[in-house]
């Protein structure tokens, strides 16, 4: 089984091969004989919090011990099944009774990706994801079918950031690499910062003279980082007014790749930011493996930033 047989909830929903086999009771009925991952959106989660999903012109229902993995043993919340509503899910068809009501197990269809991401999945592998929910102190997302992961903010970027609402928001589809698969917990654990680029590639555009747009991550007392490109952050001197998270305009005054830095002189403030969100276009890599990934330039005097996936 090919790796985009198991993708991030919704990616199936409208493609042809998904619409094809819930179009009829026959289609769902070889769908069912070939245990075919299918999505279709969830209507309803009634008082015993089963999943009543709407597949084709048909119903389905996904009992409540088959909504996710650990669902019935509690290490998975109850909000992970109610937060459903009005969401795809992945799902094997169980059953078809008499009068075409469906039943569906989304947990199968977890274990299957998960089973098939424990034993195929190796760090550095890049692969796709989607991000579900964000905390102080990571990202989670989606890898497939509706299995998470975490990206930890350390491994979000190399520039410094408050939280990961800075960088992303819920429902995002982004490229992660992989840095640790733990085969005993049935846990994989995700990096962003190495597809983002290195110093050189990010700081490759700009020039010393130009005029541009930065936010405001990080005000110490030497001075204010400001951040150029995802995985590129600059350093002003001090100015009065400024706080984390202000959209600036800075002139570039000094490039010194040797030692990684950029000087930058504050132009004018914005107020805060309303648009920080990575895009496709940050991205430098979006699919492959990577076994070392080595951010600062070969001439850099300073201390190596560097990931090494084993």
């Amino acid at each position: 089984m090919e790796r985009n047989s198991y993708l991030p909830e919704g990616a199936l929903l409208h493609t042809e091969a998904n619409e094809n086999a819930i179009s009829s009771i026959s289609a769902l009925s070889n769908a069912m004989e070939q245990n075919l991952i299918l999505e279709s959106p969830v209507v309803l989660c009634d008082a015993a919090h089963n999943l009543v999903v709407q597949v084709g012109e048909f119903q389905g229902v996904i009992p409540h011990t088959e909504t996710a993995i650990g669902i019935d043993c509690g290490t998975t919340r109850e909000i992970a099944v109610i937060s459903r509503v009005g969401k795809p899910v992945a799902f094997h068809i169980t059953d078809i009774s008499p009068d075409g009501v469906l039943t569906l197990s989304r947990k199968s269809a977890q274990e299957e990706a998960l089973n098939f991401f424990l034993h195929t999945l190796h760090p550095g592998d890049v692969i796709p994801a989607k991000v579900t929910h964000l905390e102080p102190f990571g990202v989670f997302v989606d890898i497939g079918c509706g299995n998470i992961a975490l990206i930890g903010i350390e491994n979000l970027s190399v520039s410094r950031i408050s939280h990961p609402k800075d960088r992303l928001r819920v429902g995002q589809e982004i490229f992660a690499v992989v840095r640790q698969v733990d085969q005993t917990l049935h846990r994989i654990t995700l990096s962003q910062r190495e597809l983002l680029g290195t110093w050189a590639e990010n700081a490759a555009k700009f020039e010393v003279g130009q005029t541009v747009r930065g936010i405001v991550r990080g005000i110490e007392d030497y001075g204010v980082f400001i951040e150029l490109a995802p995985n590129l952050s600059g350093l002003a001197e001090k100015r009065d007014g400024l706080e984390v998270g202000d959209a600036v305009s800075v002139f570039i005054k000094n490039i010194t790749e040797e030692k990684m830095k950029i000087k930058l002189i504050v132009i004018d403030v914005f107020g805060k930011d309303q648009g920080a969100q990575l895009t496709q276009n940050d991205y430098f890599i979006t699919r492959g493996h990577l076994d070392l990934w080595e951010y600062s330039p070969p001439v850099c005097d300073k201390k190596k930033i560097y990931t090494v996936f084993e």
